[in-house]
Protein backbone atom coordinates (compact mmCIF):
# COMPACT_ATOMS: atom_id res chain seq x y z
CA UNK A 1 0.00 0.00 0.00
CA UNK A 2 1.17 3.70 -0.91
CA UNK A 3 0.66 6.07 1.07
CA UNK A 4 1.46 10.10 0.45
CA UNK A 5 1.44 12.25 3.35
CA UNK A 6 1.53 15.65 1.85
CA UNK A 7 -0.81 17.36 -1.07
CA UNK A 8 0.71 19.30 -3.93
CA UNK A 9 -1.13 20.87 -6.99
CA UNK A 10 -0.16 18.38 -9.99
CA UNK A 11 -2.56 20.04 -12.95
CA UNK A 12 -4.40 23.03 -13.84
CA UNK A 13 -6.90 23.07 -16.66
CA UNK A 14 -5.28 23.34 -20.12
CA UNK A 15 -6.98 22.52 -23.02
CA UNK A 16 -10.44 23.86 -23.59
CA UNK A 17 -12.57 20.69 -22.97
CA UNK A 18 -11.23 20.94 -19.11
CA UNK A 19 -10.94 25.02 -19.01
CA UNK A 20 -13.46 25.46 -16.47
CA UNK A 21 -12.04 22.90 -13.65
CA UNK A 22 -9.68 19.71 -13.59
CA UNK A 23 -9.90 17.18 -10.42
CA UNK A 24 -9.68 13.36 -10.13
CA UNK A 25 -11.27 10.78 -10.54
CA UNK A 26 -10.92 7.90 -8.07
CA UNK A 27 -7.44 6.83 -6.82
CA UNK A 28 -4.15 6.33 -9.05
CA UNK A 29 -3.85 2.44 -10.36
CA UNK A 30 -0.22 1.03 -10.50
CA UNK A 31 0.95 0.04 -13.85
CA UNK A 32 4.61 -1.05 -14.84
CA UNK A 33 4.38 2.41 -16.71
CA UNK A 34 3.53 4.37 -13.61
CA UNK A 35 0.93 5.91 -12.11
CA UNK A 36 -2.89 6.07 -13.90
CA UNK A 37 -4.96 8.53 -13.32
CA UNK A 38 -8.45 9.36 -14.32
CA UNK A 39 -9.95 12.75 -14.32
CA UNK A 40 -12.36 14.83 -15.38
CA UNK A 41 -12.63 18.09 -17.08
CA UNK A 42 -15.05 20.75 -17.65
CA UNK A 43 -15.48 23.04 -20.36
CA UNK A 44 -17.10 26.12 -20.97
CA UNK A 45 -20.52 25.03 -21.54
CA UNK A 46 -20.56 22.60 -18.51
CA UNK A 47 -19.59 19.34 -20.22
CA UNK A 48 -18.22 16.79 -18.13
CA UNK A 49 -15.36 14.97 -19.87
CA UNK A 50 -13.15 12.25 -18.53
CA UNK A 51 -9.39 11.85 -19.09
CA UNK A 52 -6.59 10.22 -18.39
CA UNK A 53 -2.80 11.21 -16.99
CA UNK A 54 0.63 8.93 -15.82
CA UNK A 55 2.65 9.91 -12.58
CA UNK A 56 6.21 8.67 -12.03
CA UNK A 57 6.28 5.71 -10.05
CA UNK A 58 8.60 7.08 -7.59
CA UNK A 59 7.88 9.98 -7.71
CA UNK A 60 4.03 10.73 -8.39
CA UNK A 61 4.62 15.06 -8.37
CA UNK A 62 5.88 14.20 -11.79
CA UNK A 63 3.68 13.87 -14.57
CA UNK A 64 5.34 11.34 -17.44
CA UNK A 65 2.16 11.97 -19.88
CA UNK A 66 -1.61 13.65 -19.99
CA UNK A 67 -3.97 12.99 -22.98
CA UNK A 68 -4.27 16.04 -24.92
CA UNK A 69 -8.20 15.00 -25.99
CA UNK A 70 -10.96 13.44 -23.50
CA UNK A 71 -11.18 9.68 -23.29
CA UNK A 72 -14.72 9.90 -22.73
CA UNK A 73 -17.45 12.68 -23.77
CA UNK A 74 -21.42 12.55 -23.49
CA UNK A 75 -22.35 11.02 -26.32
CA UNK A 76 -25.90 12.63 -27.86
CA UNK A 77 -28.08 9.89 -25.69
CA UNK A 78 -26.10 10.67 -22.60
CA UNK A 79 -27.03 14.29 -22.54
CA UNK A 80 -30.18 14.32 -20.98
CA UNK A 81 -30.69 13.84 -17.65
CA UNK A 82 -30.72 15.21 -13.99
CA UNK A 83 -27.36 17.34 -14.84
CA UNK A 84 -27.07 17.20 -18.16
CA UNK A 85 -23.72 16.69 -20.07
CA UNK A 86 -21.84 14.65 -17.93
CA UNK A 87 -20.02 11.68 -17.77
CA UNK A 88 -18.38 11.11 -14.91
CA UNK A 89 -16.49 7.98 -12.98
CA UNK A 90 -15.26 7.27 -9.14
CA UNK A 91 -13.29 4.35 -9.77
CA UNK A 92 -11.82 1.92 -12.40
CA UNK A 93 -9.94 -0.86 -12.71
CA UNK A 94 -7.83 -3.01 -15.02
CA UNK A 95 -8.71 -6.44 -15.81
CA UNK A 96 -7.24 -8.52 -18.64
CA UNK A 97 -4.76 -5.75 -19.82
CA UNK A 98 -8.08 -3.13 -20.17
CA UNK A 99 -9.05 -0.73 -18.32
CA UNK A 100 -12.69 -1.09 -17.22
CA UNK A 101 -14.52 2.57 -16.58
CA UNK A 102 -18.13 2.52 -15.00
CA UNK A 103 -19.48 5.56 -15.34
CA UNK A 104 -22.29 7.97 -14.61
CA UNK A 105 -24.18 9.78 -17.44
CA UNK A 106 -26.12 13.11 -16.77
CA UNK A 107 -27.15 11.80 -13.09
CA UNK A 108 -29.54 9.39 -14.66
CA UNK A 109 -27.66 6.04 -15.87
CA UNK A 110 -24.81 4.33 -15.88
CA UNK A 111 -22.77 2.24 -18.27
CA UNK A 112 -18.92 0.82 -19.05
CA UNK A 113 -16.24 2.33 -21.16
CA UNK A 114 -13.43 -0.75 -22.04
CA UNK A 115 -10.42 0.86 -23.29
CA UNK A 116 -7.25 -1.32 -24.43
CA UNK A 117 -4.43 -0.75 -21.53
CA UNK A 118 -1.29 -0.49 -23.76
CA UNK A 119 -2.88 1.46 -26.17
CA UNK A 120 -3.74 4.11 -23.56
CA UNK A 121 -0.28 4.34 -21.93
CA UNK A 122 0.98 4.57 -25.16
CA UNK A 123 -0.88 7.75 -26.01
CA UNK A 124 -0.02 8.88 -22.64
CA UNK A 125 3.56 9.18 -23.08
CA UNK A 126 2.92 9.93 -26.62
CA UNK A 127 1.19 13.14 -25.72
CA UNK A 128 3.89 13.91 -22.82
CA UNK A 129 3.39 16.26 -20.01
Amino acid sequence: MHFWDRSQKLLSPAEAWDIVQVGNCGSPVETDAGWLVLTHGVGPLREYSISALLLDLDDPTRILGRLRTPLLVPREEERRGYVPNVVYTCGYMIHNDRLIIPYAMSDSRTGFAEVELDALLAKLIADGP
